[in-house]
């Protein structure tokens, strides 16, 4: 639908418009394709989106994912010149978008920052327990997400979400085989608008061989664990993994079965965290071991 050389026409008038270098303008190509668009607007001051008629109520889904008092500015066309048209979101959200259309949204007030340890309150309600925001921080660092990265993550409805995030051109598999579990993931997904997350019931050798091949696996272990990373092994014998446990016994059998499976580099830390509560006593929060390693 739109060349480069269409996007980079608009993005040079908008830059002029605004009286901003190109570069602080995010592009977004969603045109035929399934993009991260809420979570990159909640996270960049200025973009610059490029739709079709495959995102036919992209305005009011972004009204709805709390994006009303933005600016936005739009025009029909692939090529600057037609009318740009200068409104709140909340006023054009019943707006269709029938075909080429160019949208540049703007909130200055915008961080423009890596957010790791999203909170509790902002997951939807469900069977799941959270892990605290300050261990998920954590837990991010040591995943060291890529742009394009492709990580599997075992049980981990959040650390799934967070990663979506960052991984916005990647992919993520989030494996939920509880029922339950699985409808809150679900719900989490469209809350977050990240399009970028697979969902699949059970670790099976016929599940794994249809997913795009992880680099990384998050486990949420349990004493499936070694069969669960022996599967892994057979789709990428590079896997790297990190393993999250509050089970002493899961601990103690980790070393042994990193050694049986040529896993090196094994590393084992525990997090602890206390917080004031409102009755300004400390409160501890459950205190997770953090395994990591990785195949050679």
């Amino acid at each position: 639908m739109y060349e480069n050389k269409d996007m980079l026409s608009w993005l040079g008038y908008f830059a002029d418009m605004m009286k901003v270098s190109p570069e602080k303008i995010k592009m977004l190509n969603i045109c035929g394709k399934q993009k991260n668009v809420v979570p990159t607007i909640d996270t960049h001051k200025r973009v610059l989106i490029f739709a079709d008629q495959s995102h036919e109520d992209l305005l009011y889904t972004l009204w709805e994912k709390g994006f009303g008092e933005y600016d936005m500015w739009y025009a029909e066309g692939v090529e600057p010149g037609g009318e740009v048209h200068h409104d709140k979101l909340e006023k054009v959200l019943n707006r269709k978008i029938t075909g080429p259309t160019v949208i540049f949204i703007m909130n200055e007030k915008t961080r423009e920052s890596v957010r790791y340890g999203i909170a509790n309150d902002f997951f939807s309600a469900g069977t799941v327990h959270y892990v605290g925001k300050e261990i998920r921080a954590v837990i991010m660092s040591l995943l060291d997400v890529d742009t394009h990265d492709t990580i599997l993550a075992l049980q981990a409805e959040s650390i799934v979400i967070e990663a979506a995030i960052v991984a916005s051109e990647g992919n993520i598999i989030a494996v939920e085989p509880d029922e339950g579990s699985r409808r809150s993931m679900e719900e989490n997904v469209d809350k977050f608008g990240v399009h970028n997350v697979q969902i699949i019931p059970d670790m099976s050798e016929d599940t794994l061989a249809a997913i795009p091949v992880p680099r990384l696996a998050f486990i949420v272990a349990n004493h499936y664990l070694e069969s669960d990373m022996e599967r892994l092994l057979k789709i990428n014998p590079n896997m790297q993994f990190v393993i999250y446990t509050l089970d002493l016994g899961i601990l103690a059998q980790a070393k042994l079965i990193f050694d049986k499976l040529g896993i090196k580099n094994m590393e084992a830390i525990q997090i602890s965290v206390s917080k004031t509560n409102k009755d300004n006593m400390f409160v501890t929060q459950p205190s997770p071991w953090l395994i990591t390693g990785g195949a050679e």
